[in-house]
């Protein structure tokens, strides 16, 4: 299908580009395109204006913040797997990364237009929510922070306000003694996961001490398993954490299509939310 006629601007400067995407309320900002062709191709989205964000050097790289890094919005995903900085200090990010659809769409999407596009189905928006990462935003007024908690506000939309261009993110580095894994079930490599489980846990003496979930799919958003994290808290291996993992589902709504039923997805969540933590634990 030949996608609706609209404009198209490629702005020289940070401050061009909020200024096109401020003066049109239906203009979209395009970074990779890996989420947004497809939509304008089968005419889900209709924007006036295209915004191209290609020429916007100071949106790319991956930058050690000290107590975090920042990983610029228009970086690709297969800079940032491939980022010795990311996968010292955010090693769950890598990680989840190179499992993103396949090389093609990871050499041309980008880690920012992931987020901002703000899809449940993304690997991404869960393993950012999990890890409690900030999002930076730039817009006319200047720039602001939002927590990773309340960028995702329903099912392709983000906390992002007209004019805003999201700058990137702020990942908070863990530290030592922490696991990490990405688990998911998809199809096939470059379809969306049914359902994925972003896990980091930090164990001491044999139990955990602290775990984050980000759950993908599971809902309009991504979400947080706040009630496994909290039943693993002292857990040892073993029967504590099947049990735990047995509350992955807990408060999550998600959705049927032809590939699973709610049912399906909430059986899904509880096991690989158990396989997540054991293979991020270190259990063989």
């Amino acid at each position: 299908m030949i996608p609706a006629t609209f404009d198209y601007v490629r702005p020289g400067s940070l401050d061009e580009a909020c200024q096109a995407l401020a003066s049109d309320e239906d203009a979209k900002a395009l970074a990779g395109g890996q989420s947004l062709l497809p939509l304008l191709r089968l005419r889900l989205a209709y924007p006036s204006t295209l915004v191209d964000l290609g020429r916007l050097p100071e949106l790319t790289g991956v930058h050690d913040r000290g107590d975090h890094v920042f990983i610029g919005a228009m970086t690709t995903h297969d800079e940032v797997m491939r980022s010795s900085l990311v996968n010292s200090a955010c090693p769950l990010v890598a990680l989840t990364t190179a499992t993103v659809a396949d090389p093609a769409v990871r050499h041309r999407g980008t880690f920012g237009g992931s987020l901002a596009h703000a899809d449940p189905a993304a690997d991404l928006p869960a393993v950012v929510l999990a890890l409690d990462g900030v999002l930076v935003a730039r817009s006319a007024e200047g720039e602001r922070e939002i927590p990773a908690a309340e960028f995702f506000v329903d099912y392709l939309e983000s906390a992002l306000r007209p004019g805003e261009i999201l700058l990137g993110a702020r990942i908070p580095k863990l530290g030592d003694g922490w696991g990490h894994h990405y688990e998911k079930f998809h199809r096939t490599a470059q379809a969306w996961p049914i359902v994925g489980v972003a896990v980091a846990v930090r164990r001491s003496n044999g139990a955990i001490q602290e775990a984050r979930i980000g759950l993908t799919n599971m809902g309009p958003t991504p979400l947080r398993a706040h009630a496994v994290e909290t039943a693993l808290q002292g857990a040892e291996l073993g029967d504590q954490v099947r049990q735990a993992c047995e509350q992955a589902a807990a408060d999550t709504s998600p959705s049927g299509d032809l590939h699973a039923q709610p049912d399906y997805r909430r059986h899904l969540a509880r096991v690989l939310t158990h396989r997540a933590i054991r293979a991020a634990a270190g259990s063989p």
